[in-house]
């Protein structure tokens, strides 16, 4: 069978889970009473919702093709905001544009290029900006944001195009559900008790009752789509729970509670998809659908 075929049938086979969570989540935030402080702002995430839904789960439906315009544009978008909050210089931007695109094209031409030969490209990518400038002020802090920007953003996208159509499917619709099971175990259990303990100073308002709502909502939605395993749910659910850290942490540096303001309910694209990233990384560690 074709991997356009095959990557088509996975898209198709989750059409039903995403699309009837985002009916029953529609219903459900439409009959909010006025008087729920949130209301307003969850709708609007249901909006959002129901824009990326639909273009996540198309992009599948036209194979690797798809996988790698979905992870070029989601790359483009993210390294700008984050060499923003990073604050690159023109240079390792341009660096960082150019990644977005061409780590997940050479992950679609040729997904067995080895490993080494790719850490040491991004390696010189990073540094080369810095090194021809003579920057010995602020050039290794500099060349060390492009990097971590390189491995968090085009590296980890690049797991949409490696990964199997089931398996990149699994992990974004399971990520989705995470983060939503995560707000909700939060509200829920998070009050008081022991499950009110944040997990880090980075973000003292999630807390390990957030993990337990997610740890659910991840294990329901593998489950859903025919692709729980042991070790894909502990790789989604840690990146997840990570990746919302990890983007805490560098916001915190850089002094902003956002990393954009265009994305209704969020406010950046790396808002929405930060845990996605690291569960992606770690899903590609664990050797899960390659």
């Amino acid at each position: 069978m074709s991997a356009v075929f095959l990557a088509a049938e996975a898209a198709t086979r989750a059409l039903p889970v995403v699309g009837g969570v985002l009916g029953a989540g529609g219903v459900a935030v439409a009959a909010l009473p006025a008087r729920v402080r949130m209301r307003a702002e969850l709708r609007k995430r249901w909006r959002s919702w129901a824009v990326a839904a639909p273009l996540f789960l198309g992009a599948f439906l036209v194979g690797r093709a798809g996988a790698f315009v979905l992870a070029a544009g989601l790359g483009v978008v993210a390294v700008a905001e984050y060499a923003r909050l990073a604050r690159l210089g023109r240079g390792e931007q341009a660096v960082l544009l150019a990644a977005a695109v061409a780590v997940p094209a050479l992950a679609w031409a040729a997904p067995g290029t080895d490993a080494l030969r790719a850490a040491g490209a991004l390696f010189g990518a990073a540094v080369v900006v810095a090194v021809v400038r003579g920057d010995a002020s602020g050039g290794f802090t500099r060349a060390c944001r492009t990097l971590f920007g390189l491995v968090w953003i085009p590296v980890a996208l690049a797991g949409l195009v490696l990964l199997d159509a089931d398996t990149a499917l699994a992990v974004g619709i399971a990520v989705a559900f995470g983060d939503v099971g995560a707000w909700c175990g939060g509200t829920a259990l998070g009050r008081r008790g022991p499950l009110a303990r944040p997990l880090s100073p980075l973000s003292p308002h999630k807390t390990w009752a957030g993990v337990v709502g997610a740890a659910a909502a991840t294990a329901g939605a593998l489950a859903a789509v025919g692709q729980f395993s042991a070790v894909l749910w502990g790789a989604v659910l840690a990146g997840g729970v990570l990746g919302d850290l990890v983007e805490s942490m560098v916001k915190r540096e850089a002094g902003v509670k956002d990393a954009g303001s265009w994305l209704p309910g969020f406010g950046g694209l790396l808002d929405r998809i930060d845990s996605l990233l690291v569960a992606l990384l770690l899903v590609m560690v664990a050797g899960v659908g390659m």
